[in-house]
């Protein structure tokens, strides 16, 4: 009697349903749909549209055509132009970690070359937002290639 008793109960809890016996919930009550808001569109759009016309203000004052911003690899072939860097640093912008330094000096350089200070270049690298836009809407004028040696 107790052995089909076991066996009984053994058979009973294997038939039951696994769920019903953990001790979790399985509902997911997440809201997250992966859907982005109108509003952050919106203003990404704006933020990039302002990042586009101010780098394009950049490059026209330096004398380059303005499309040339917003054409990628061509655009850092042109930006490296501008600031006196040789052609081959492009290559260096596409090995990690060495890129985040060569953006660094970049930047330090466009400064320099519109007659700003090494604060300004650091600022077109980490508030890119703020100082592409003072840059290209200023009243800074492009006094040639800082990279350059002057002879």
């Amino acid at each position: 009697m107790k052995s089909l008793l076991k066996l009984s109960l053994t058979a009973f809890c294997l038939l039951l349903p696994t769920q019903s016996l953990q001790a979790q919930e399985t509902t997911d009550y997440t809201t997250s749909t992966g859907e982005v808001s109108p509003v952050s569109l919106i203003i990404s759009l704006l933020i990039a549209l302002l990042m586009i016309v101010a780098m394009w203000k950049v490059f026209t004052k330096a004398g380059q055509p303005g499309w040339a911003s917003i054409i990628p690899i061509y655009n850092l072939y042109i930006w490296c132009k501008i600031v006196g860097r040789p052609w081959w640093w492009i290559l260096l912008m596409l090995i990690p970690f060495v890129n985040f330094i060569i953006l660094i000096i970049l930047c330090i350089d466009t400064a320099k070359s519109f007659g700003k200070g090494v604060g300004f270049g650091i600022g077109l690298a980490l508030l890119g937002i703020i100082f592409w836009p003072i840059l290209g809407f200023g009243s800074a004028q492009y006094q040639g290639a800082a990279a350059t040696p002057k002879i």
